[in-house]
This record gives structure tokens, C-alpha cells and sequence, in this order.
């Protein structure tokens, strides 16, 4: 299994919801307020007056056979609205209970 952190612009939370709903990915974690930036080009957001955008993050774990299909998806939602900002990163899970 792999857990793939999500980290977007707020503006894509609910349609990240939705499209794990619809790749069959149920469980996640949710953080609807966090903070941040980019390592490259990313703008920050920090929700104050000179950087008023926010961001938000999820975790999900799926089968590793998943995970491909979902960066897939996410990667077509970074590429239509790039400036906004969306990143994922793949993480091993060793042991779950």
C-alpha cells in the first residue's frame, strides 16, 4: 500500500473529494486550512494580507496498483489550472492497524 499526500490551493478541495470518490479511493484525511509554498515556482500561502491565498491537503492510502490512476487525475487537474498550485507525493506504508 502507499499513502499519497495531496497538497492543492484550497479552490480544489472538493473537486479532489470528488474524484477520489470516483476512483474508488473512500478513506482519506482532510486539512481544509494549512500553510505553505512551493519548492519552485510555488507562490505561498499563508493567508495574510500580502499572501491571502490558503491551501489545503489531503492523505489517502491506496493499493499500490492505484496509485498511478490517481496521480493521473491530479496531474490533469495541475496542468488545466497550473497557477494555482497542486503537488502529491508518494509515501510507503509499511504496517497498518
Amino acid at each position: 500500500m502507499k499513502a499519497i499526500f495531496i497538497a492543492f490551493d484550497e479552490a480544489y478541495y472538493d473537486r479532489i473529494v470528488e474524484r477520489l470518490n470516483l476512483l474508488n479511493c473512500r478513506g482519506f484525511t482532510g486539512w481544509r486550512e494549512v500553510q505553505g509554498r512551493g519548492s519552485k515556482t510555488g507562490e505561498p500561502h499563508y493567508a495574510t494580507h500580502a499572501w491571502p491565498s490558503i491551501a489545503s491537503a489531503i492523505l489517502t492510502v491506496v493499493d499500490d496498483s492505484r496509485v498511478d490512476v490517481v496521480l493521473d487525475e491530479l496531474h490533469q487537474m495541475d496542468m488545466a489550472t497550473p497557477k494555482l498550485g497542486l503537488r502529491a507525493f508518494v509515501l510507503p506504508v509499511e504496517r497498518t492497524i
